[in-house]
């Protein structure tokens, strides 16, 4: 079998920042798939489950309900190695063009304190696995390091 696009990336060079993962052609529809890389890989411990279940659940809420890209967002959630978020969007971005929702994004994380969004056995397979004082410290950490990115965060290296 050929190796998938995102085995391609060289993760030992690969830093927390926000990249490009994919641009995708359905019919004439254009879907940009962001690396919300937050941990270095193989490098920096992972973000824990019950940290990522709950930004997922925050962040998919915020993204639907966004005035803009409540409309384009496709997809919100976690990568299978716990280093970041995969964010799916209808249309062609540049990840500097998206910088700034996902700066709005992880803001509105870190300063949650309301209830988590979908945390109830109703709405959720697993809702006693959350932790949002993680969530938000790991969402913190993150926007430390987007507030002052630079190129070579923002385009996956050779």
């Amino acid at each position: 079998m050929n190796k998938i696009p995102s085995f391609n990336i060289n993760h030992l060079k690969l830093l927390s920042g926000v990249y490009i993962s994919r641009i995708d052609f359905v019919g004439e529809e254009v879907l940009t798939t962001f690396d919300l890389r937050m941990k270095r890989p193989n490098l920096e411990p992972v973000i824990n489950m019950a940290e990522i279940h709950t930004i997922e659940h925050i962040g998919a809420t915020f993204l639907r309900n966004h005035p803009t890209y409540k409309d384009k967002t496709i997809y919100f959630g976690p990568m299978g190695c716990r280093t970041g978020f995969y964010l799916i969007l209808s249309g062609e971005y540049s990840s500097k063009n998206i910088l700034p929702l996902i700066i709005e994004l992880f803001n509105f994380i870190k300063d949650f304190n309301e209830d988590i969004p979908g945390a109830t056995a109703r709405d959720c397979g697993n809702y006693r696995d959350m932790n949002l004082p993680m969530a938000k410290y790991e969402s913190s950490q993150y926007v430390e390091i987007l507030k002052n990115i630079t190129e070579s965060r923002l385009i996956y290296p050779e």
